[in-house]
């Protein structure tokens, strides 16, 4: 396996700089941060392209012969991981085709309108992996799902799951042309309590917990939905209320 020493060798100059959105976008690749990441986006099919990994650090099962590996001193992997405490493998990786497809085929999806935090993207990924929807859809304004905190609070369920990214417009037509209704998460009046609901067909879209739906998601949904809770309460936050909604439809399906 090749060994580089230099901090300044164009490979990991290359893969410090994709800790920036702008950066990813321009070279079509994102970081993988940890052996666990790097073994998930092996295991479920991620395009791999190169491998870095401290000194002594064995490489996972599953490289292919064309991914360039090197092995770098820890000081050295200290100077590119985005982390302050290095695991000792950093991976950049082919970013995937995010476009919402022409059909939906699936029948539960989940979608995040504005939510800016990767922590609450990367909770919804991956709880939307264990309750098995069909597919996560972010419209503009959320977080990058190739980020590095992102993919580090999807616990690896971004390469297991479809995430999408498109605007409220082309959403509207591909559920119409599925056959299913857009519900949204919203404090209003005509909200109705979400166990009312038929929610086993259809997708839910959740807002970020300061701003809510914007009007223009808003004015597309079928119908507005409410979770239930105490009056002297607070809102629940984005990942949390996604979280709820979820498990409520597909609690006919585990």
């Amino acid at each position: 396996m090749e060994r580089i020493t230099s901090r300044k060798n164009p490979l990991l100059e290359h893969m410090r700089r994709l800790d920036s959105a702008a950066y990813r976008r321009e070279r079509g690749e994102f970081l993988c941060d940890s052996p666990k990441l790097v073994e998930e986006a092996l295991r479920h099919g991620a395009q791999v392209v190169s491998l870095a990994v401290s000194d002594g650090v064995a490489l996972p099962e599953g490289v292919d012969a064309s991914v360039r590996c090197v092995a770098v001193p820890p000081d050295v992997m200290a100077s590119i991981s985005p982390v302050r405490t290095p695991q000792g493998m950093l991976a950049a990786c082919r970013m995937p085709d995010t476009a919402l497809p022409e059909k939906l085929t699936g029948q539960r999806y989940v979608v995040l309108d504005g939510v800016q935090d990767p922590g609450n993207v990367g909770t919804v990924i991956r709880t939307a992996d264990a309750f098995g929807c069909d597919g996560v859809i972010l419209l503009t304004g959320c977080a990058d799902p190739y980020s590095v905190k992102t993919l580090r609070s999807s616990m690896g369920a971004v390469f297991r799951l479809p995430v999408w990214c498109t605007d409220a417009e082309t959403l509207h037509v591909r559920l119409r042309d599925a056959g299913l209704p857009l519900y949204g998460a919203a404090l209003s009046e005509t909200a109705r309590d979400f166990r009312e609901i038929p929610l086993d067909k259809a997708a839910v879209a959740v807002g970020s917990e300061g701003n809510g739906l914007s009007t223009e998601l808003l004015a597309i949904c079928d119908g507005q939905l409410i979770i239930p809770m105490r009056p002297d309460s607070e809102s629940l936050n984005a990942g949390v209320a996604a979280s709820v909604i979820m498990w409520e439809m597909s609690r006919g399906s585990l």
